[in-house]
C-alpha cells in the first residue's frame, strides 16, 4: 500500500533481488521516495537516515535489524515516522520481530519468503495478520502462485501440519541455470515446482512457518534435529544478541550441537553449563548445545546470510576434532 507520501530505506545490496525488485521497483512503481543510507550495511547510518528522511519504511535482512537494535545510538534517533517495512532473505526470528514492531514502532512491518530464483518473493504476510502470525510465520502464498509442502523422500504432499521440504510453482520460478542443465534439474521437476531445500509446515489456513534448511538438520544418535527451533529458544536468553546452531562430529552420536553466540554489550560470560542450566526443563535434553563458542561477528555473505557452512569447517579447528575419525 505504497503510495508518494512513502519513504523507503533500503541499506540492503542492489544487485540482490530484495533491493532492486522489492526495494528500487516497489517504489518506482508507487511514485514513492527511495533513501540509500549510506555505501554499504552500517546499522548507524541507516538509523540516522530513517530520522533525518523520516522514513515511513525499512527493509533489511533479520541481522541487519539486529544490528541496528543493538547500536549503541539506537535510542538517540526518533523512529516515528516508521509504519512498515520488510524482513526477509533469511530465517526471521521471533524475538527480533517483535522488538521492531515494539522498539521500531514498525506495526505494519511484514515477512517475505522467496528466492532470487523465484524473482523472488512466494510467501508474505500482511499486515493485518494477527501479531503471532506475523511474527512466527512467512505468511500465505502470493497471487497467481502455488506453494506446497512435499516428503522429500517420496515426492508426495503432506498433509496439513506436517512438516516437509516447501516447493513453489507460477510465473515467478526462473527458467533455469544459465547454461547449468544438470543444476536446474535438481531444482526444478518436471512439473515445473521448483524445490526450495527449505523445511515448512503449512498449517490448516495456508499459513506457512519456515522450520529449518534440510542441509543444516542434525543428526544426533539418530534424532533428527533442527537448528532453527533451538535458535528460536536461544533468542530469549537475555544475554544473546544473535546466535546460530551448527552440527558438528562426535565420535558417539555422529553429531553434537554447537551455538554461536554474540553477546549484548555488558554481558557476563556465557559458558556451555550457564547454557545447559538455561535449556533445562526448556528443551528436549539433546537439543541442549554441547558446545558453546561466543564471537563479535558470524562468518556472513555479500548479502547479508550467515555461512553455516564455513561455520562447521572453523568449529571443527575450534574445537580440535578430526572429521575423518568421525
Amino acid at each position: 500500500s505504497y503510495t508518494e507520501q512513502d519513504r523507503i530505506c533500503i541499506p540492503v545490496p542492489f544487485y540482490h533481488c530484495f533491493g532492486m525488485v522489492m526495494g528500487n521497483l516497489a517504489a518506482t512503481s508507487h511514485g514513492a521516495c527511495m533513501v540509500i543510507p549510506a555505501p554499504g550495511f552500517d546499522p548507524t547510518a541507516t538509523l540516522k537516515a530513517v530520522a533525518a528522511e523520516k522514513c515511513t519504511s525499512l527493509y533489511g535482512v533479520p541481522t541487519m535489524f539486529i544490528a541496528e537494535l543493538a547500536d549503541p545510538t539506537f535510542e538517540e534517533h526518533d523512529l516515528s515516522s516508521l509504519r512498515t517495512g520488510i524482513m526477509a532473505g533469511s530465517p526471521c526470528p521471533v524475538e527480533v520481530m517483535k522488538q521492531v514492531i515494539e522498539r521500531m514502532g514498525m506495526t505494519e512491518v511484514t515477512i517475505c519468503y522467496g528466492m532470487t530464483e523465484t524473482s523472488p518473493v512466494s510467501t508474505q504476510t500482511r499486515k493485518d495478520d494477527s501479531l503471532d502470525r506475523r511474527v512466527s510465520t512467512v505468511g500465505r502464498v502470493h497471487p497467481h502462485l502455488e506453494v506446497k509442502i512435499i516428503d522429500p523422500e517420496t515426492g508426495l504432499t503432506v498433509p496439513r501440519g506436517q512438516p516437509g521440504e516447501l516447493c513453489t510453482r507460477g510465473y515467478s520460478v526462473m527458467l533455469g541455470y544459465w547454461e547449468q542443465p544438470d543444476k536446474t534439474a535438481e531444482a526444478i521437476d518436471s512439473a515445473r515446482w521448483m524445490h526450495t531445500g527449505d523445511l515448512a509446515v503449512m498449517d490448516e489456513d495456508g499459513y506457512v512457518q519456515i522450520t529449518g534448511r534440510i542441509k543444516d538438520m542434525v543428526i544426533r544418535g539418530g534424532e533428527n534435529i533442527y537448528p532453527r527451533e533451538i535458535e528460536e529458544f536461544l533468542y530469549t536468553h537475555p544475554d544473546i544478541q544473535d546466535v546460530q546452531v551448527i552440527g558438528v562430529p562426535d565420535e558417539k552420536y555422529g553429531e553434537e550441537l554447537m551455538a554461536w553466540v554474540i553477546l549484548r554489550e555488558g554481558a557476563e560470560e556465557l559458558t556451555a553449563e550457564k547454557l545447559r542450566e538455561f535449556c533445562q526443563g526448556k528443551l528436549a535434553h539433546y537439543k541442549i548445545p554441547r558446545y558453546v563458542h561466543v564471537v563479535d561477528q558470524f562468518p556472513m555473505t555479500v548479502t547479508g546470510k550467515v555461512r553455516k557452512v564455513e561455520m562447521r569447517e572453523m568449529a571443527v579447528q575450534i574445537l580440535g576434532l578430526d572429521q575423518d575419525k568421525n
